[in-house]
């Protein structure tokens, strides 16, 4: 088959590609982000590409504009390879470096991580070995063993055949001196590695959050627990998909479980790597690495099948999985190096619920607290010491950026803090505090409580017919200008339609409607709820007041609200340091009980009643006006 060399714009990148092969394809392989979260079916419009040299073929699509054809601007998804190409991927096609959010949290995680005891997963042990005599002629191994068991119990332990064969010649050539690194793989102790000399100061781990939007990292010190550095990256899934539900999907073609196990595995190793080199650690000093994600986002990083979880009655191929070496699923550390992985409970309450609970601390809790974890997937936990009982709202992707038309994920140039006065002046702060590109999750709720208060939209997501330029109608009903073209690094001007309101408005109404009808369930009211722990990428960037008065999360007093930023990622760094953690995120899991909302018939009235701003029951939000 005829070849050609596809060159990306502005990242210099260059792979070959095959002939009739789309664009998009082509930056996936040569490792090009490029925002497409319809999952390349052509109907999102975001993958917009200007190719400035070569020739392509592209399908037909009323997304782009004849004046934009006539560029060379075309859809990337849709779009094939005739010849070698120079690509310019358009500014608002590009996903940049995610943004997480981390000083803040991380003081009020680490006095939860008070209340365990440190033994990381894997720990490096120095021995000064007796030298066999006739006296004393015991096996290399069992020397080992029993100089280990002077300093802990560890009966039981095992190890591989590998290290075995390489034992007598290392303890010699060392002068009996080694390091000895130990893991406990499904509570039975291992020694995974012998290494000559004094190596014990030198061993990391990797705390992961596996999300369906970004993938997150800590590199983490385990003999001091200390975070070395954190890191973040778009989730590469996402070419083929915003939601779970398109994975899965796509997963069921032919080759698509092993292309999005790759591509999980692909956004592991880039962070471990990145964050290796910069804190100069060697890769071989690297022995554990502990996961936790929804219980999709694991099936696909494990490679195994997702299908049923899709499927009535969703069931998972498992919730909680035992330890494993890291190389047997692709993760590049220490070749001897475990991986585990935070359980589950259900197919749509996954591992990061279970370490979002541990994190915040909500299973030691005197008070009925409610942990909220604000994304594609919304899931809600309610509960305390006595019980916890999850559920998930598919509150679709619009908080995350996708859906809607001029938003964007939390990065460079997103739109995160807006405020809208009485004569419709517009102020508004970027992440970065450079010029806007877009829209993101925290602004939109923003925008939206703003217009509300400024009298430019109705209760039910209609924007008024009002004689003001940033107030337009266009063939798909009425929008809101936020910032002018040549106010921002955008090509056109950024704008809020109806549209945009609509699916903003499905998305919080799912969410607080999984949230009241779990508080009802247990014939309790929101009056009950001492502390709602805010979880997810939202981290401090999510305006409170603006969300209570648009209606997706309840009334109550602003002090009982607590932001816990990435709880999944700061419940795997607890996870991977310590045992007790460990165990203690077990007990979560089998203790949480788990509510499907499907099954519920209130649930659709709840969410119907929740389609307004911010509510058709308005005494539910006595504050609002």
């Amino acid at each position: 088959m005829e070849k050609f060399k596809v060159t990306f714009k502005p990242d210099n990148k260059t792979v070959t590609a095959e002939k009739d092969r789309t664009i998009l394809s082509a930056a996936i392989s040569a490792g090009v982000n490029i925002n497409s979260p319809c999952g390349g079916d052509g109907v999102c419009g975001r993958c917009k590409v200007k190719v400035t040299k070569g020739k392509v073929v592209s399908q037909p699509s009323g997304l782009i504009s004849e004046e934009d054809r006539n560029k060379g601007i075309y859809l990337a998804c849709i779009t094939a390879v005739l010849s070698d190409l120079e690509v310019e991927v358009l500014a608002e096609a590009r996903l940049d470096s995610a943004r997480i959010s981390q000083a803040e949290e991380i003081e009020y995680q680490e006095s939860q991580f008070k209340e365990f005891k440190r033994q990381a997963l894997t720990r490096k042990v120095f021995l000064e070995l007796p030298r066999p005599n006739l006296q004393d002629n015991i096996s290399d191994l069992d020397r080992i063993v029993r100089e280990i068991g002077k300093i802990e119990d560890l009966s039981g332990i095992q190890t591989s055949l590998a290290n075995i064969r390489s034992l007598s010649k290392i303890l010699r050539d060392s002068d009996w001196k080694v390091t000895i690194t130990i893991a406990k793989k499904n509570n039975v102790p291992e020694i995974i590695q012998v290494e000559p000399g004094d190596t014990s100061k030198n061993n990391y781990g990797f705390a992961i959050d596996i999300g369906t939007t970004t993938v997150s990292g800590q590199l983490v010190d385990l003999n001091t627990g200390r975070i070395l550095g954190t890191k973040a990256t778009y989730n590469r899934q996402a070419s083929y998909g915003a939601d779970v539900i398109s994975r899965i999907i796509y997963a069921e073609r032919e080759e698509g479980l092993e292309t999005l196990h790759q591509m999980a595995v692909d956004g592991i190793n880039e962070i471990i790597a990145g964050l290796a080199k910069e804190h100069k650690v060697d890769l071989n000093d690297v022995t554990g690495v502990f996961c936790a994600g929804n219980t999709t986002m694991i099936h696909l990083l494990l490679r195994i099948d997702p299908s049923f979880i899709r499927r009535d009655p969703y069931v998972p191929a498992a919730n909680s999985l035992n330890a494993m070496r890291a190389g047997e699923v692709g993760i590049k550390i220490n070749p001897r190096g475990i991986l585990s992985c935070a359980p589950g409970i259900s197919s749509w309450v996954g591992g990061d619920v279970t370490a979002g609970v541990l994190s915040a601390g909500q299973d030691k809790a005197q008070d009925l607290c409610l942990l909220i974890d604000i994304g594609t997937n919304g899931e809600v936990v309610l509960g305390n010491k006595e019980f916890l009982i999850a559920t998930s709202a598919s509150a679709g992707p619009a908080f995350e950026g996708s859906g809607v038309g001029c938003g964007m994920r939390s990065s460079s140039g997103a739109i995160q803090r807006v405020r809208i006065s009485s004569d419709y002046k517009v102020e508004f702060e970027t992440i970065g505090h450079g010029r806007a590109r877009g829209i993101c999750g925290s602004g939109y709720i923003d925008i939206i409580a703003g217009m509300l208060e400024a009298g430019i939209l109705d209760k039910d997501g209609k924007i008024k017919d009002i004689a003001h330029e940033r107030i337009r109608k266009t063939d798909l009903g009425r929008e809101f200008v936020l910032a002018f073209k040549e106010e921002n690094d955008s090509r056109g001007d950024i704008v809020v339609s109806e549209a945009d309101i609509e699916n903003l408005k499905r998305a919080k109404a799912a969410i607080y409607a999984a949230c009241n009808i779990l508080v009802r369930h247990l014939d309790l009211d929101f009056e009950k709820v001492k502390k709602i722990f805010i979880a997810g990428g939202f981290g401090t960037s999510l305006n409170i007041e603006s969300a209570i008065k648009i209606g997706l999360l309840p009334s109550l007093p602003l002090e009982r609200f607590v932001f816990a930023g990435n709880t999944s990622l700061s419940g795997a760094r607890q996870m991977i340091l310590s045992a007790q953690a460990s165990d203690t995120a077990s007990a979560i899991a089998a203790k949480m009980a788990y509510f499907e909302l499907s099954t519920e018939p209130a649930y659709m009235d709840e969410y119907m009643a929740a389609l307004f701003f911010p509510h058709t029951d308005l005494s539910r939000f006595p504050n609002i006006k």
